[in-house]
């Protein structure tokens, strides 16, 4: 009888030892195995607080893995269950088991790109904002006050304070996050800038020079003649003439521009109409990029106080109001 418990016996631990060793070779397999990645799966979403056990699942409910026992326990005997990112995925058509949790923990996300244009003003970028299918929308029903509070920008007129550059972003990433962003980044920026400055501009503070970067982003799309375009301005300030610029008129006049600049709408007197008003207009007038920063900042040294389009994109720059005038009969009267 205990020689027949014994042979029991040593029958179960041979049992007992085959299942585990058929246990960890189907382990070693699973984890060994390439397998093909469905096209649906390709894309794959770990959202926040999802543990191991819950990728895994995931991941077999899609076709990407059999066996999601297996990949549980991967994930805790290699350590990196509490290291796996959540976000947006782009899985590889083709992998292990190793290499998917890789790029799980790695938390390269995928990226979506929204341009906040040079030149264009508020209005125009909420149109934008509104309309982007990457970003989730939750200021549309706002107005611009509550908009600005919501910010932490409570009273601030909303124009030019977002920087004009390109930002990526992660899959559920929020309109408010987009524009703190752009935000933190146009103080850093003009913060910047500021601190390297020429000395003795007319400008009180930062935002006075924000104000004119944004008349030479309207006024140039050339890079290079934004330095001598700013250079005029400051000029101007300088002596005390008006800075007489069309793109304050038109933004002062709003929606009621429509594409001509008449006689009336420069003698027209708006906050913004600087033909009618001395010195800086209240607010900028459009975003900005770091190049018309840098140009108001450290403006080019010149004689000309006037500038005149050509009609290919520059302009003409002119010493005196008979230079200027002749200029004018030359590229806008074509006499």
């Amino acid at each position: 009888m205990l020689r027949f418990l014994g042979w029991l016996c040593l029958l179960g631990i041979v049992v007992v030892a085959g299942i585990a060793l058929w246990g960890w070779n189907d382990y070693q397999s699973f984890l060994k195995n390439e397998r093909s990645i469905p096209t649906r799966a390709q894309s794959f979403t770990v959202q926040s607080g999802w543990s191991a056990k819950r990728v895994a699942s995931e991941f077999n409910q899609l076709g990407v893995i059999d066996k999601p026992h297996w990949f549980e326990l991967y994930a805790r005997q290699s350590g990196l269950a509490p290291k796996i990112k959540s976000g947006e995925f782009n899985l590889p058509a083709v992998a292990t088991v190793p290499e998917l949790m890789d790029v799980l923990v790695a938390g390269k996300t995928v990226q979506y790109k929204q341009t906040i244009i040079e030149g264009h003003n508020w209005r125009q970028l909420r149109a934008q904002l509104a309309s982007s299918s990457d970003l989730v929308q939750t200021v549309n029903e706002l107005s611009d006050e509550e908009l600005m509070a919501k910010l932490g920008l409570d009273g601030q007129h909303p124009e030019g304070v977002f920087f004009a550059d390109t930002y990526s972003f992660p899959k559920n990433f929020t309109d408010i996050e987009y524009l703190q962003r752009a935000n933190s980044t146009l103080l850093k920026v003009l913060n910047e800038e500021w601190e390297k400055r020429q000395e003795g501009l007319p400008f009180e503070s930062p935002y006075e020079a924000l104000i004119l970067a944004s008349i030479v982003e309207k006024e140039t799309a050339v890079p290079e003649e934004r330095p001598e375009i700013a250079g005029v301005f400051v000029s101007r300030l300088r002596k005390g003439m008006r800075l007489q610029t069309d793109p304050t008129v038109i933004y002062g006049m709003g929606e009621a521009y429509d594409g001509n600049i008449r006689r009336k709408d420069l003698r027209t007197d708006t906050p913004y109409n600087t033909y009618t008003r001395g010195g800086l207009p209240p607010t900028p007038i459009s975003m900005v990029g770091r190049d018309a920063i840098q140009a108001v900042m450290n403006p080019q040294s010149t004689k000309a106080l006037y500038f005149v389009a050509r009609g290919d994109g520059t302009h003409q720059f002119s010493e005196n109001i008979d230079q200027h005038n002749a200029a004018v009969r030359k590229y806008q009267l074509k006499r």
